[in-house]
């Protein structure tokens, strides 16, 4: 054999030895934590995304999605994420709000009213997040509606008389929108989340506001048996990645990853839609009275924020966010 041949052969017998090892250390995991179960839109949409991205980059990425909460509670997976611990995540509207408080505006009681005007405002301010969020050391890979709030309570609630007299339960971390209703004149009884049907059944509390996939999946609508049809906030989520981990994806395939953050959104929204109508008729059939308000009492409800605005806009909302969504709102509706 000559020694040009030997050479070869020795050669590759080093490049296929090293190469492995070296191969191997091109493998990026990203362990992305949810609070949402597997078995429902978002745990379907991350499972799907993490495929794609595997799919996109050859495998050099792979993300493994921790379901239903093991990972911690939202600011325990903050905290992880700015350590690396975790390097994304899926937050919900309160969640986002530790990171940037802003965020909460949107959720300002009967300020965006339907899915068409939420739509409008995101479509205006979502730059304006995403950069708040990048200044924070974070990358947006997804932005979701989640369904909205709804109140259910025991007797039906059509006007802010009503629900005055209601004991209101409210998750002890929302404090934002406590501090709003408590200002507004209404009863709260802080609740943790695991404790509410408890609670409805002790007669502790005769009212909850919650998404009515959330209603149905607590079993809360056996007790609090009336809805009232009047979306009360818009409920948001969104996946964030820190920056340290997106820093060693390459760049080549960073675009394709954001598209495919993006084409999740779609399904998501589409998704939480359909489960919301088909969750609400589920209830229906199971004794869940839907109470539809007058237009006169849906305006004693908007009225009633107009009247706190100087109580609520800066003490406890983003008067500059507020003033942009309020702006964005009152263009929209001379067009319709």
């Amino acid at each position: 054999m000559s020694v040009l041949k030997k050479a070869g052969i020795v050669f590759a017998l080093f490049f296929l030895i090293t190469a492995g090892p070296l191969w191997a250390q091109r493998k990026i995991t990203i362990k992305l934590a949810s609070i949402v179960p597997e078995n429902t839109p978002w745990g379907a949409a991350l499972n799907r995304m993490a495929a794609e991205w595997s799919s996109i980059t050859n495998g050099e990425v792979e993300v493994v999605v921790y379901h239903g909460g093991v990972a911690g509670d939202e600011a325990e997976v903050l905290r992880k994420l700015r350590t690396n611990q975790l390097q994304a995540a899926i937050f919900t509207s309160q969640g986002l709000s530790l990171e940037m408080p802003e965020i909460i505006t949107l959720s300002y009681p009967f300020l965006i009213r339907n899915d068409n005007e939420l739509d409008e405002v995101l479509s205006k301010i979502r730059p304006e997040f995403d950069s708040i969020i990048a200044r924070n050391g974070f990358v947006t890979l997804a932005w979701s509606k989640a369904g909205w709030v709804q109140i259910f309570s025991r007797t039906p609630v059509l006007t802010p008389s009503d629900m005055r007299k209601q004991r209101m339960g409210t998750n002890p971390e929302d404090l934002k929108m406590m501090q709003a209703f408590r200002t507004m004149g209404f009863q709260l009884v802080p609740v943790s989340i695991t404790d509410v049907l408890v609670s409805l059944n002790s007669g502790m509390m005769d009212a909850i506001y919650w998404s009515p996939i959330a209603a149905a999946a607590g079993q809360v609508f056996g007790v609090v048996n009336n809805m009232t049809d009047l979306n009360l906030a818009p409920f948001m989520g969104g996946i964030l990645m820190n920056q340290t981990a997106w820093r060693r994806i390459p760049d080549r395939f960073k675009p394709a990853l954001l598209a495919s953050g993006k084409g999740i959104e779609k399904d998501i929204d589409d998704s939480i839609s359909k489960l919301e109508k088909e969750t609400l008729s589920t209830m229906v059939r199971y004794g869940l009275k839907i109470n539809q308000p007058t237009s006169a009492q849906m305006q004693e409800w908007y009225d009633e924020l107009a009247k706190n605005e100087n109580n609520l806009v800066g003490p406890i909302f983003d008067r500059a966010l507020y003033l942009k969504i309020k702006g964005i709102l009152e263009e929209y509706r001379k067009r319709r």
